[in-house]
């Protein structure tokens, strides 16, 4: 099983040692009022980011509709920053002609912007400024950061990968995304430190779970066009069934340990999640009952109907 909570940084992870560091926490404790220029370009910044997740996703779109408006501007905020650094290195870069050591330079350039935008409250980029906003304000710092960007430096330069590299890379590509989200649906919330760890677990179970379905079901796409294997020890060619519901297995048990949490998110961020949850719960099923052959040849995807009556189901309030 692939199911497992690392610790990179030497200490366990949780919402208190993310905010602790942040460098900028007694500037935020004021509220200077903003002139009307710099709260337009607030404005249009997070304008921006908005954009990114609904031309990108339409499923993440969709759910972030299901969000408090401030919770929602904050997913769409870190959504946006997370596809510009994975639109470096998944090929767009590439096809405007950068060699890998420009792809590299690129993507460092981006990392530092994103720091330094943390640090002062302001980029030129306005994707990068609209996450600064939302880092500033939930608390998000390098520790979350950091091992995104170094996943993300994964892609470059690393197409095989053993279980060590694939387990930094899923928590540096999805893990600390989720936590990241979590910063924000918590961000006024009073916690004990267990009900703190468990939300922490949930939310990175999460974005493993949503990680490694993308990988499942997307398998022949990242060997053909981008030249990755991510699974260890899977030849995607060899494929069996075995191998593949020993995958679909481990995704369920990361979603079980996701769901648990859900029920207990506060309100402004639960229904959004429960529909995530249940899209790709409903995914991993589909691919589930694919054949391995099949899988290797064609990309599965949850019907519209479907996937519609998951959202009105979670706006209802219905949450499995």
């Amino acid at each position: 099983m692939l199911l497992f909570w690392p610790e990179f940084t030497g200490n366990r992870t949780t919402l208190k040692s993310v905010r602790d560091g942040f460098p900028v926490s007694s500037s935020l404790s004021t509220s200077a009022p903003l002139s009307d220029q710099s709260a337009l370009y607030n404005a249009v910044a997070e304008a921006s980011a908005s954009v990114v997740i609904r031309r990108y996703s339409t499923s993440f779109g969709l759910a972030s509709k299901l969000l408090d408006a401030r919770i929602r501007q904050d997913v769409e905020n870190i959504y946006g920053l997370v596809r510009l650094a994975d639109e470096i290195v998944d090929g767009v870069a590439a096809e405007a002609g950068l060699s890998k050591a420009a792809i590299s330079r690129s993507l460092l350039d981006l990392e530092v912007e994103t720091n330094r935008a943390v640090e002062v409250g302001y980029s030129t980029n306005l994707i990068v400024h609209a996450f600064a906003l939302t880092a500033r304000r939930t608390g998000i710092t390098r520790e979350l950061t950091q091992p995104f960007f170094e996943s993300m430096r994964m892609d470059i330069t690393k197409q095989l990968h053993n279980q060590d590299s694939f387990e930094k890379y899923v928590y540096g590509s999805a893990e600390v995304v989720g936590l990241m989200c979590l910063c924000s649906f918590l961000a006024e919330t009073d916690l004990t430190s267990d009900q703190e760890e468990r939300f922490v677990m949930g939310a990175r179970a999460l974005g493993a779970a949503f990680q490694k379905v993308n990988f499942l079901r997307d398998l022949s796409a990242d060997v053909d066009s981008l030249g990755r294997s991510y699974f260890p020890d899977i030849v995607v060619a060899k494929l069996t069934e075995e191998q593949k519901q020993a995958l679909v297995a481990d995704i369920d048990a990361d979603l079980a340990v996701s769901a648990a949490i859900v029920p207990d998110l506060p309100a402004g961020s639960r229904r959004a999640v429960a529909a995530a949850q249940n899209l790709f719960a409903a995914l991993n099923h589909r691919i589930a009952a694919t054949p391995a052959t099949e899988l290797k040849q064609t990309r599965v995807s949850v019907p519209n109907t479907t996937k519609a009556l998951i959202f009105l189901k979670a706006w209802m309030g219905i949450l499995t």
